[in-house]
């Protein structure tokens, strides 16, 4: 008998595995449910599953080195907010990305010096070159053993290398994915937020629900 795909499912594993294919096609749980005509809360458990999957396979990346972006940027709520207090009804995420790499994300519950740099220090490699922009959070980087270059988005630089393009293309791309869900439960949120680092760093693979299907194998012991 083939293992389960998820323990204790009351799917089989057909059914599961058309449940991922759905899941990689960016269909709801609602849709795929009613398509494969099982339960919803069926549905919606498998795509926890896969979700919870995934975010235990972002937490394993090694640390970055070599050229690195970090940023913060805010989802959710109705009003646009700058950083930090003019962000209300906003939730603060903190990006690392390593050029032509994998992307990294850490919601937080401020944007201070110590809270970033402290994500900073356990995730690079120290005398990893880091881009950030002007925020002051980012003060005092070379202390660390790490060489900091500045962006100022109001100026224009000639060196090609000097920008944030990798980490803000990944805000972008991460936004626009998760409008489609219209509102995301706070609860819920760090699982979406990790499906969309995990798309992101898999984007160019070949066969996702492959991938997503040797995954839940391999971590079905802590799935439930």
């Amino acid at each position: 008998m083939p293992s389960r795909l998820i323990k204790n499912s009351k799917l089989t594993n057909r059914q599961i595995g058309k449940l991922i294919d759905l899941f990689v096609l960016e269909v709801s749980a609602n849709k795929a449910a009613k398509a494969l005509k099982v339960h919803r809360h069926s549905a919606e458990r498998v795509y926890r599953a896969i979700r919870l999957c995934l975010a235990i396979e972002c937490e394993k990346q090694s640390p970055f080195n070599g050229e690195v972006e970090v940023d913060e940027s805010y989802f959710g709520g109705k009003r646009k907010g700058n950083r930090g207090r003019g962000a209300a009804g906003k939730v603060p995420v903190f990006g690392v990305l390593k050029r032509n790499g994998l992307v990294y994300t850490r919601i937080v519950n401020d944007v201070s010096r110590q809270t970033l740099q402290e994500i900073i220090r356990s995730k690079v490699i120290p005398e990893s070159i880091i881009y950030s922009d002007s925020f002051k959070s980012y003060d005092g980087l070379v202390l660390d053993g790490f060489k900091h270059y500045r962006i100022n988005h109001d100026k224009r630089f000639v060196n090609k290398k000097n920008h944030i393009n990798g980490i803000e293309n990944f805000w972008g791309y991460a936004k626009t994915k998760l409008k489609r869900y219209y509102g995301i439960d706070r609860k819920n949120f760090y699982l979406y937020l990790k499906e969309m680092g995990f798309r992101f760093n898999h984007r160019k693979h070949p066969n996702l629900g492959l991938l997503i299907r040797k995954l839940l194998l391999k971590n079905k012991s802590v799935l439930y």
